[in-house]
């Protein structure tokens, strides 16, 4: 079973695709990459992301269908909208429809980082019914802020308090 958490990255830009997949696995993510929104619901139903981070002009499939599946199918991923081409309606439709959080391209990647961490946090909190004042009490022992620490003790939290029927769904 992997300590790392799970993103999947979707964008039809190939470059900017490698480059952030490159980034989060030297960052120790377990990264998995699609260039459209087919190959993003496939890599899904055969694995279980934590979080994926989704572009939101994409040909064929768009970004907020996407998320729609996503979320239809996959309740506990988080969905992170990334956009070159943003908007306020398209923010707040996003939204609606489910995503975390939408941020527009490029991104810095300590804006990227804390996203995914806050997303991540969400999702383990989902999935072990634990309100904000309980999960506050057990991050209390992090060492510093640094996003990355945050992330790998939410991942050994899920994995401790995952109650064992569960342990091979993770």
């Amino acid at each position: 079973m992997t300590m790392k958490i799970r993103l999947l990255i979707v964008d039809d830009e190939l470059r900017f695709l490698e480059n952030l997949a490159r980034r989060l696995t030297l960052r120790g993510f377990d990264v998995t990459t699609a260039v459209n929104g087919t190959e993003a619901l496939a890599a899904a139903d055969r694995h279980d992301f934590d979080v994926a981070l989704v572009d939101l002009k994409m040909p064929g499939m768009s970004g907020d269908v996407l998320l729609q599946r996503l979320k239809a199918s996959h309740p506990l991923t988080e969905v992170i909208i990334l956009t070159g081409h943003g908007s306020t309606e398209a923010a707040a439709h996003c939204t609606e429809a489910g995503s975390y959080s939408y941020l527009q391209k490029p991104c810095e990647t300590q804006v990227l980082l804390e996203t995914v961490k806050d997303a991540y946090q969400q999702r383990v909190a989902r999935k072990l019914g634990i309100d904000g004042t309980r999960m506050e009490g057990l991050l209390r022992g992090t060492t510093g802020e640094d996003p990355l620490d945050i992330l790998r003790r939410l991942r050994e939290l899920e994995e401790e308090l995952t109650p064992p029927d569960d342990v091979g769904k993770l």
